[in-house]
């Protein structure tokens, strides 16, 4: 059953128009100058912030959404810079004031501390830190993500007689046809190539704009900041080093045991970067739909097998605006789901494109629409929202769907002995690329540690660390004549970009949605439930405790890395080649 809710505050007027600032400004106005006289009327105060700012987010929102499915369009890419260059400022400056307002209160002491305490621990770290000088700075860095969503968004190529976009292209590199792969590789590198001097300038202009921003709020480096400005407050620099020698001691052997496998299986001497997707037994590539509502229609009935609940709230994505599925020109790369904050309804967009790693884009993307939904009925933003959730449980709620679905993958494919046998051969790529994912968590992760912490990191720097970090926790590819590919293929990485230090969380949460399938199979209602249970807490309690109500450990640690892998291996050892 889906949550409902009732909005906790009529203090936003239904008419507003939150993506003016002339409309938003009286009504923040309003509550930074309202009298507090008790515990009640700061509660007040903090419910009545909470809708305007859902009003205001969910505008932002739209034109961010709005500005991602066309990026080819000025009027969008308009609409979004004015609101960034003209409104968002606005925002930070008046969030500051209020964050000021409650987390310096008389009467905070007075409010439950399980059910306040979060938010004013959130509230006090983001006073300690703000400094109004470094609000054009963040406008800036957001410009120029918006600049690199651009330039990737109109990145095509001619093949076969039409003009594809490169997520297209990944069609390409599974064929079977060794010269046919390759040749899209090649185009798409190429086309890379066109773009690559600027967008390394865009890197450059963003970490010195970050550190400057550091600086300003007496930070030894952008890291520093970011942990802190991320209210990271259960893990450190150094939880993030040992997470990535866990990998590297316990995850790169077996990856680089897998290509060795591959180069056999293909009869070569070694990989090269064409050689990384296609089957190596020369199989047809998997292909789990033909069109975005096939895999809607698919991914609808894997769900109605898994849990009702979690069905239902799948199915009611489809009945109104919240899904942008399919690949195009002028649409930005990557996928991601929105929140809708007044609405509390979530948005799903991916560029799909036929691939099986799209159906298990489709499954994470639910996983975090689920999240928006089940948490829906909290009347506290920032206890619901994407900004208030903390990422490393977040991601949890993506990729536990990736794997508890597992067993329900003839969906895909079919009931009939082919259709089990991909369904099992896409479960296997699908544990395969866990090991990959991982390394590269590690690898992006080590990467900014680096990178904002040395100076004078430029872009020659920068591609020399890449092929570093690559050489100790990558797989073994024979790069000889396109090593220039991959020295700057770090510049493919979205998050580096718009969400620097956004990247340790997929490999904490990988961590923890493999302990959660672990516990899938030994109790699937009660493990179903407390993932539910979970997700309904959004961000209101402190990050172990959700690891805890989900019956997860929050540990990260080598030893941890070691025994988790091992269940994988085990898994990977019973599924066919």
């Amino acid at each position: 059953m889906i949550p409902t809710f009732e909005r906790a505050s009529d203090y936003v007027p239904d008419t507003l128009d939150a993506t003016e600032w002339v409309a938003l400004e009286p009504l923040y106005r309003g509550l930074i100058n309202r009298e507090i006289h008790g515990m009640a009327c700061l509660e007040r105060l903090i419910m009545d912030r909470s809708e305007l700012d859902a009003a205001s987010g969910e505008a932002g929102a739209m034109l961010y959404i709005n500005m991602t499915r066309r990026t080819d369009d000025p009027a969008a890419t308009s609409a979004y810079l004015r609101h960034v260059e003209h409104v968002q400022p606005r925002l930070k400056e008046m969030g500051f004031e209020l964050d000021r307002k409650i987390a310096t209160s008389p009467f905070a002491s007075a409010l439950d501390g399980v059910r306040y305490g979060v938010l004013l621990r959130d509230l006090r770290t983001g006073v300690e830190i703000y400094r109004p000088e470094n609000v054009p700075l963040e406008v800036a860095q957001t410009q120029l993500d918006q600049e690199y969503a651009e330039i990737c968004g109109a990145q095509t190529v001619e093949f076969g007689g039409q003009t594809r976009t490169l997520q297209q292209m990944a069609r390409y590199l599974e064929d079977p046809d060794r010269s046919a792969r390759e040749r899209a590789w090649r185009a798409i590198a190429d086309r890379r190539r066109l773009d690559r001097e600027r967008i390394g300038q865009i890197y450059i202009e963003l970490v010195s704009l970050r550190s400057r921003v550091a600086a300003n709020a007496g930070f030894a480096s952008f890291r520093d900041y970011a942990f802190r400005a991320k209210r990271r407050f259960d893990y450190g620099p150094s939880e993030c080093r040992a997470f990535a020698e866990g990998i590297e001691r316990a995850v790169t052997p077996t990856l680089r045991a897998m290509g060795e496998k591959r180069a056999r299986s293909m009869g070569l001497a070694s990989l090269r970067p064409w050689d990384l997707a296609v089957d190596a037994k020369g199989r047809p590539p998997l292909r789990p739909f033909e069109s975005s509502e096939q895999m809607v229609t698919r991914t609808g009935r894997i769900f109605h097998r898994l849990d009702p609940d979690l069905a239902e709230m799948f199915d009611s994505l489809g009945s109104g605006d919240c899904l942008d599925l399919d690949s195009r020109k002028g649409k930005a790369p990557g996928g991601y789901q929105a929140n809708r904050d007044l609405r509390r309804t979530p948005f799903i967009f991916m560029n799909a494109a036929g691939l099986q790693r799209d159906a298990e884009t489709m499954l994470h993307e639910a996983g975090h629409a689920f999240h928006a939904l089940l948490s829906r009925s909290e009347p506290i933003l920032s206890y619901r929202s994407e900004g208030g959730l903390p990422l490393e449980f977040a991601e949890v709620a993506s990729m536990s769907m990736e794997l508890l679905t597992h067993e329900f993958w003839e969906e895909y494919y079919g009931a009939d002995a082919e259709g089990r046998a991909n369904a099992a051969r896409a479960r296997r790529v699908h544990l395969e690329q866990i090991a990959s994912l991982l390394a590269a968590v590690a690898a992006v992760d080590s990467f900014q540690h680096w990178v904002y912490t040395t100076a004078g990191a430029d872009l020659g720097a920068c591609n020399a660390s890449w092929v570093a970090l690559d050489e100790r926790f990558g797989q073994r590819v024979d790069w000889s004549s396109v090593e220039d590919v991959r020295e700057h293929s770090w510049q493919r990485v979205l998050h580096l970009f718009g969400s620097p230090f956004y990247y340790i969380e997929y490999g904490i949460a990988q961590l923890g949605a493999i302990q959660l399938w672990s516990n899938f199979r030994r109790d699937r209602a009660g493990t179903l439930a407390a993932y539910k249970r979970a997700l309904s807490l959004g961000g209101s309690r402190p990050l172990p405790e959700l690891f805890s109500a989900a019956g997860l450990e929050f540990d990260f640690s080598p030893s941890c890395i070691s025994q988790l892998w091992s269940e994988v291996e085990r898994m990977l050892s019973s599924l066919p080649e």
